[in-house]
């Protein structure tokens, strides 16, 4: 069974974290995982811009160091970033300690660029939309952990400096038994005001995602939604 919305016992015992952005304005927030890769994320950006659609990449820090051209442009282009460990690890199967310091490295990858561009780190990788608006929190990157899989302990050990995202809407664009129809069906049944919803500027995700984004963007958008950044 594929579950394109995550389980509600799921999203009540992770009450600390965010699946989906509350808001009253007919917004979406279009996830971009796994980038930056040159095969796939140019022409996600090229999309993006076609429709005057803003979205959030959760870039893998080694791929970030690959290529900072491509990493650059995405936030250049005005696109929110966030890290998602710098080699793509499981929580699971990683220990807390191992698993907070990669984190960090995607982080310092990511800083090390900002600087380069002389954006602050934290008007990059801050959330907007999602973030609590006490002035007494400060502001907090953006993480959403590869597989959606991570421990309690580590979200413990994560809480004060990021807010992590999952999603309201699973496209399954990665999965070679679905098919570019049936990915689109599915986000098309579940999409709604507020869904955060995951796709990746991968190579395994590409031919889906090459029919089903351009098609989002014009049916959704022709229904008055936006598509912002978090």
């Amino acid at each position: 069974m594929r579950f394109v919305r995550p389980p509600y016992l799921v999203r009540k015992y992770y009450t600390d974290i965010v699946w989906r952005v509350k808001t009253t304005e007919k917004n979406i927030y279009l996830t971009f995982d796994d980038g930056p890769v040159p095969e796939v994320t140019p022409w996600v950006l090229d999309i993006l811009k076609k429709f005057g659609a803003k979205a959030t990449f959760f870039c893998v820090g080694e791929n970030v160091e690959k290529y900072p051209d491509l990493y650059r442009r995405i936030v250049l282009e005005g696109h929110g970033v966030g890290n998602h460990t710098y080699n793509h690890l499981n929580g699971w199967r990683t220990g807390d300690g191992m698993y907070l310091k990669n984190i960090e490295k995607c982080s310092k990858a990511m800083m090390d660029f900002s600087q380069e561009l002389n954006v602050p780190a934290k008007k990059m990788n801050a959330s907007s939309d999602i973030m609590n608006t006490s002035s007494s929190q400060k502001e907090r990157r953006l993480f959403r952990p590869p597989y959606g899989r991570i421990r309690k302990s580590q979200i413990a050990g994560l809480q004060e400096d990021f807010s992590i995202v999952m999603w309201d809407v699973l496209s399954y664009d990665f999965d070679v038994f679905v098919s570019p129809e049936e990915c689109l069906r599915y986000i098309k049944k579940k999409l709604r005001v507020g869904s955060i919803i995951v796709f990746h500027d991968s190579l395994k995700a590409r031919k889906n995602l090459e029919y089903v984004l351009p098609r989002v963007l014009e049916g959704f958008g022709e229904k008055g939604f936006g598509f912002k950044r978090l």
